[in-house]
């Protein structure tokens, strides 16, 4: 039992009173007896206190969360006592969560049951474990608190944020996928696959018309095609020191993850299979599979994957890849490079497109064009604008010596990353190069 607020001022006055009571002697008896019947009191809330029964708690969330993504977890407490408790809540958050409106302070009536909810705001991707729910309960009088825990352990696991994949599919439901910034291009009409006959529309190219058709029905028929399908996607995903940096609350790997998540699922739509690898740091090896189960595999693959302090191995990397994976695929190479990776991922590019067609997604901090935008207003303003615009200017030369290896080079940062991951994509798909 810890003594409340109440009990501190009841022996503060009674302390005060033996102040005055020094320079009355007569008065001493008084001050004895009711020093002796606040004692009883004292005593007897204190027993009362700590023979109440505490409320029967239950807390109710998901099971899974979603980085960067609010979330609600409610508490349910049942006073099974006889009179009304006053608590003082408090709930056992993991690290790896922000919380809002804790602690929260109540009054529980006698046989009811209150419900309290709270915010969380995830902040780590990984498996997350919600202590005990601890609630300090007032005594009768408020002399005293009884602190009391509800051992309701509850194991969470915290998953990439994939509101942009929800959110594609409810734009791919209405065909507005270019409010994302996503792009269809026009079909080149090379490596792609005979879906149906239609009726000709203002705009079919020539090519497409099916003479015989046309011929049997004595009007225009159009051949309509599809891109292919059953091809192979392999996303690779750089887990080494430099994808610790951090963008605003995201950092490189979290913000990678999120786009590798959308274009999966795009991929997966598309009929193709989809696999996924990781380089410079743990080991982490799906194999491609198709069909809607497979994003649900990659979640559980991924979910707690994080960035090691450590160099990444480009060259051996693409050694392992090219040993696991015979079918011709694209590889979704996706890192954040410099120009000393040059003679490294050079030649890990000229590996693997021997067999395969690859697309490398380099990540540019956000900061640098932020400070771009800056104007110049002295001498030190200067030479920042200056070192960035050396710094670029060796970025593009190491991207170019890539591109002239066979690779397809994305220069992206963060936030606009998975938009132009699908974009490359689906160019890919629509001019048939895979």
């Amino acid at each position: 039992m810890i003594p409340g607020f109440r009990a501190l001022v009841a022996l503060a006055v009674w302390t005060t009173l033996g102040g005055i009571v020094a320079f009355l002697p007569s008065a001493e008896p008084l001050w004895v007896a009711l020093g002796a019947l606040g004692l009883v009191v004292f005593l007897g809330d204190a027993w009362l206190g700590w023979t109440t029964p505490a409320p029967d708690v239950t807390r109710d969330m998901p099971s899974v969360l979603s980085m960067q993504a609010h979330t609600s977890v409610m508490l349910r407490m049942t006073n099974r006592h006889r009179r009304t408790l006053q608590i003082e809540l408090f709930d056992h958050v993991p690290d790896e969560l922000e919380t809002q409106d804790l602690p929260h302070s109540f009054r529980i009536p006698s046989g009811t049951e209150a419900v309290f909810e709270y915010r969380i705001h995830p902040v780590t991707r990984g498996t997350a474990r919600f202590g005990p729910v601890e609630m300090r309960i007032a005594s009768p009088l408020g002399l005293f608190d009884r602190i009391h825990r509800s051992d309701i352990e509850t194991r969470v696991r915290i998953y990439p944020n994939f509101d942009a994949v929800r959110r594609y599919e409810l734009l791919a439901a209405e065909h507005r996928t270019s409010q994302l910034g996503v792009h269809r291009r026009p079909r080149r009409g090379v490596g792609l696959e005979f879906q149906q006959l239609r009726e000709y529309r203002p705009g079919d190219a020539l090519r497409q018309v099916d003479w015989k058709a046309t011929s049997r029905f004595q009007r225009a028929i159009s051949r309509e095609y599809q891109d292919e399908r059953d091809q192979q996607i392999i996303l690779v995903l750089d887990c080494g020191r430099r994808m610790r940096a951090q963008d605003g609350e995201l950092s490189h790997l979290d913000a990678s993850l999120d786009a590798a998540l959308l274009v999966a699922h795009v991929a997966l739509r598309q009929g193709d299979a989809v696999g996924f690898s990781t380089l410079g740091g743990e080991q982490r090896w799906l194999a491609p599979r198709k069909g809607p189960g497979q994003i649900g595999a990659l979640l559980d693959g991924v979910f707690d994957l994080h960035a090691q302090p450590r160099a990444s191995d480009h060259l051996s990397a693409a050694a392992q890849l090219m040993a696991r994976v015979r079918k011709r695929s694209l590889i979704v190479w996706i890192s954040n490079l410099r120009d000393e990776d040059g003679s490294e991922l050079s030649a890990a590019m000229k590996l693997m497109t021997r067999r395969h067609l690859v697309m490398l997604a380099s990540l540019r901090e956000t900061v640098l064009d932020t400070q771009l935008e800056h104007p110049v207003h002295n001498i030190e303003d200067a030479t920042r604008t200056a070192a960035i615009h050396h710094y670029l200017h060796s970025r593009r030369q190491a991207h170019r010596i890539l591109e002239t290896g066979g690779a397809l080079l994305l220069d992206a940062t963060p936030e606009k990353l998975p938009v132009a991951l699908v974009n490359g994509y689906l160019d890919i798909k629509s001019a048939g190069l895979l």
